[in-house]
């Protein structure tokens, strides 16, 4: 007698809930960035970065005031709450400069580099071990990325490499987010890295202005800038709340591929609205980038 089929649909239907949450918030965090996108080098990527955090972080503190009170405030292990603000700092200037020289979908595409650069990094400031799927995964994701910015280097020079500037940037947060978890609420640990990448972000508009790089000038935005920084700083809070919410109902194993979600929505973005499309060379390059970052998730999760 075959075996009676028994399914737990209450077992079940929280991992999908999960699974649509996360993919809700990736989609939000490519919707920011087109957003970014469409001021295209109207205002400094500095100063736009520096609204973003600055109204990022005033509306997570009122948050976390009023959830958590002056407890909420007290901030564990300064220094790596600074390696987390300072990477975060690099990766939104890198992103959203690269956007305005760059296609969405190309420049999304080569920050999902950061997985093989945080695995290499863990190496050297973790101690962890570098594994050889590490290694071979950073090598087909290397060659993806060169293959991306094939005619973007030859055209914008240096400018071309500033997306993986951003998945550096992005690294950085992750082992600072590796090194703190489970130090603060999921709130309070937001909250932290907008304070400090707020002032820091400040200071390098500041400088950025007085460097005399053309697009780095401040000057006085149009009131619609400051609408879209405080929309994508809506969308970005609610994206990262999103992904939280469904890592928790799924696991992170099952929500982590669920990030190249991003790559997919900002392909379809970059052709709707700036008539970006990608050609045969980027979507090789893309898929290259992609299947490196799955197959080091897949070994991981096997280990």
């Amino acid at each position: 007698m075959p075996p009676i089929s028994v399914h737990h649909p209450e077992r079940i239907a929280p991992e999908r809930i999960g699974l649509a949450w996360a993919l809700i918030g990736f989609a939000a965090l490519s919707i920011g960035d087109a957003v970014i996108k469409s001021i295209n080098g109207a205002w400094a990527p500095t100063a736009i970065a520096a609204m973003r955090y600055v109204l990022g972080a005033a509306g997570l503190g009122v948050l976390l005031a009023l959830r958590e009170g002056r407890a909420g405030f007290s901030m564990p292990s300064p220094a790596l709450q600074l390696l987390r603000g300072f990477g975060v700092s690099i990766a939104t200037v890198g992103f959203f400069a690269a956007v305005t020289y760059m296609p969405l979908a190309e420049a999304t595409s080569i920050t999902f580099t950061s997985p093989m650069i945080t695995a290499l990094l863990s190496s050297l400031f973790l101690g962890e071990p570098a594994r050889r799927e590490t290694v071979l995964a950073s090598i087909v994701a290397f060659a993806g990325t060169l293959i991306v910015l094939r005619p973007n280097l030859a055209e914008l020079g240096l400018a071309a490499l500033l997306p993986l500037m951003s998945a550096v940037g992005m690294s950085l947060l992750m082992i600072g987010n590796r090194a703190t978890a489970g130090k603060a609420s999921p709130l309070a640990s937001q909250f932290f890295v907008a304070s400090i990448a707020a002032p820091l972000l400040v200071a390098a508009t500041v400088i950025g202005n007085f460097s005399g790089v053309p697009r780095l000038a401040l000057g006085m935005p149009d009131w619609t800038i400051i609408a879209r920084c405080a929309l994508v700083a809506c969308s970005a809070s609610f994206a990262h709340w999103a992904i939280f919410k469904g890592t928790a109902k799924s696991g992170a194993a099952a929500v982590a591929p669920m990030t190249y979600v991003q790559l997919l929505v900002a392909t379809v973005l970059g052709v709707v609205f700036f008539g970006d499309w990608p050609d045969g060379p980027t979507l090789l390059g893309s898929a290259l980038i992609v299947a490196a970052g799955l197959w080091l998730w897949r070994a991981g999760s096997r280990r």
